[in-house]
């Protein structure tokens, strides 16, 4: 510390799912904020390291991590190796990495409830489990889920998905009341129509009409999200928990 109090060494944090879109850029914005940034993926691991050479060329302290977050083993290994890089468990956990499943129920096969669940509810569950008692030892931490606003509102032809994302709002809320007396907070983003690859699957006519949808007259950017995540992990955000914060656009006004 500082004499005036100020944080010399900073924060640790890892951001799961950082090889591109809101990962990607949730990791380039608080890498350029000063943060120590621990990048994860479990497959597209040459990307993520070529972002992390751009950061680290630019001066930010950041290292790629492959691991399934959805498999325990994995997660433990990923804790462990983030330990050894970064001299301790991650200050700060943005549970960014998710999957989408787009298709009428029916059709939908038990491996991919699974898989769906797996990743975004399970490897969230076992990240936070991860961290929960060294935040709680700093008496400090931040915890942001990246969930969806359909898991507010639920999404025709994403049954599985909406249901995952709400099951990430319960536990931000329960979580967020468990450790707020610990001096941890836990919030989700909840974004809206954000341009990334998970929109692959609309056509452009699509887009438009989901353009249209949206009060602000735009679809939003990975940048717009990270914005988000940007506050609430900061300590200006000290008082803010249990919050899911719509990144929308006005999309379900």
């Amino acid at each position: 510390m500082t004499e005036t109090g100020e944080r010399k060494i900073p924060r640790r944090v890892l951001v799961t799912g950082a090889s591109r879109g809101i990962g990607l850029a949730v990791a380039e914005r608080l890498a350029g904020d000063g943060y120590a940034v621990g990048m994860n993926c479990v497959c597209r691991v040459a990307e993520a390291e070529k972002a992390a050479q751009r950061l680290r060329a630019a001066g930010a302290d950041c290292a790629v991590f492959q691991a399934d977050i959805s498999r325990e083993q994995d997660v433990q290994r990923l804790l462990d190796a983030f330990c050894s890089r970064f001299s301790g468990i991650p200050e700060i956990l943005i549970n960014n990495a998710g999957i989408s499943l787009t298709g009428v129920l029916p059709d939908a096969t038990d491996a991919d409830f699974d898989r769906v669940f797996g990743v975004n509810v399970k490897g969230m569950f076992l990240l936070c489990r991860g961290v929960y008692d060294s935040m709680v030892s700093a008496k400090w931490g931040r915890i942001v889920n990246i969930s969806s606003m359909w898991g507010e509102a639920g999404a025709s032809c994403e049954v599985l998905y909406s249901a995952s994302k709400s099951a990430v709002n319960g536990f931000t809320k329960a979580l967020a009341k468990e450790l707020a007396p610990s001096g941890v907070t836990v919030n989700a983003v909840a974004p809206g129509v954000i341009r990334t690859e998970m929109l692959s699957c609309y056509s452009e006519k699509d887009l438009e009409a989901l353009r249209t949808e949206t009060p602000a007259g735009r679809l939003g950017t990975p940048e717009d999200v990270a914005d988000a995540v940007r506050y609430l992990v900061s300590e200006e955000a000290s008082f803010v928990t249990g919050q899911i914060l719509g990144v929308d656009g006005g999309f379900l006004l």
